[in-house]
């Protein structure tokens, strides 16, 4: 889809804003083409590093200077949190004690679009010495750290968004997206959940996305609950008491039977009601949810529905627990 072309009333800022996002998607698709071309060699590549960090006993150690350095830092996080340990080791300080961070199962991952990068010699000299697989991300595979590095993901060079050719900015952005693909691609050839995925990540907006149900809802004596042929007295006491504006009947073998609501109520009220039966006002075909739910799903068929409580059964229908829309909101789920 092509950027639309700025009116002269356009401001300069706006202009150079869409320069630089020409110039860095020009830079993702000569990336996306060079993995993809006929001349296979960066496809190759990259395969041989998925396998090569998938079969690794120890942990990536990810490496670079400079911007280069801070898409490491980024890169080594993301691959952490997806499924493949990884740290960041600055390269200016591996030559001051940090090398003893590298382990003899390790591999090492450096990233510098030159090649040349200085600081990186200590840590190519260290992966060399001790037979550590090593590999490049740079744009220049006849480098220093291309031709020493295993396997070199070589990008494809492409102009800068700078004016001046000089600051960092869609090279970056291209050696971010070669990260990003490494770590995707690692995580789906490890079959890496959603439930992997909270695990290692408990906090913030995702982490309660990834809450499941049986982590958030009610359970034992705070559940409202009767049995089937129990009367509407015994049912508002019950429903009353627990105040979630609705009471689980039990059939006769435990398994949930039906619900009865605040609505139901509303819908037979009259002089008999304390004199039905909770069969005869219940609904039978209850909205429910499972204990191994994300939390998120709940939240989705509770508006859907326009609901504000979910009984939370077992495969054999049996209530174990009950989920109200307000426990969602309160972790964050939203």
């Amino acid at each position: 889809m092509s950027l639309p072309v700025p009116g002269p009333a356009v401001s300069p800022a706006i202009v150079s804003a869409l320069r630089t996002l020409r110039l860095e998607r020009a830079g993702i698709a000569a990336l996306e083409a060079a993995l993809a071309g006929p001349t296979p060699r960066l496809g190759d590549e990259f395969s041989s590093a998925v396998a090569l960090l998938l079969g690794l006993r120890g942990r990536v150690v990810v490496t670079g200077m400079g911007k280069s350095g801070h898409v490491g830092r980024k890169l080594a996080a993301t691959l952490a949190s997806t499924g493949t340990p990884a740290f960041f080791v600055h390269a200016a300080e591996a030559s001051h004690g940090d090398l003893g961070m590298i382990h003899a199962d390790d591999a090492v991952l450096a990233l510098s679009w030159s090649g040349e990068t200085a600081e990186l010699a200590a840590v190519i000299t260290y992966a060399r010495r001790f037979a550590l697989p090593l590999v490049a991300v740079t744009s220049n595979p006849d480098s220093a750290l291309g031709r020493q590095a295993d396997l070199c993901l070589t990008l494809p060079k492409s102009e800068e968004a700078c004016p001046n050719g000089l600051a960092p900015t869609t090279s970056t952005t291209m050696q971010l997206a070669m990260g990003d693909a490494l770590a995707v691609a690692l995580l789906e050839a490890r079959g890496f959940s959603a439930r992997d995925f909270k695990t290692l990540h408990p906090g913030g907006k995702l982490g309660s996305q990834l809450t499941y149900v049986r982590d958030v809802m009610h359970v034992g004596d705070a559940v409202p609950r009767v049995t089937a042929g129990s009367g509407m007295a015994e049912a508002v006491m019950e429903m009353t008491g627990k105040r979630f504006g609705c009471i689980c009947v039990d059939d006769a073998g435990g398994r949930l039977a039906g619900i009865v609501t605040d609505g139901d109520l509303r819908r037979h009220m009259g002089p008999g009601l304390m004199a039905l039966r909770v069969e005869e006002v219940m609904s039978r075909h209850p909205l429910t949810i499972g204990t191994e739910a994300l939390a998120a799903q709940a939240l989705a068929l509770l508006n859907g529905q326009r609901r504000s409580v979910l009984p939370v059964v077992d495969p054999d229908g049996t209530v174990v627990g009950i989920l109200h829309i307000h426990d969602l909101y309160a972790i964050g789920v939203a």
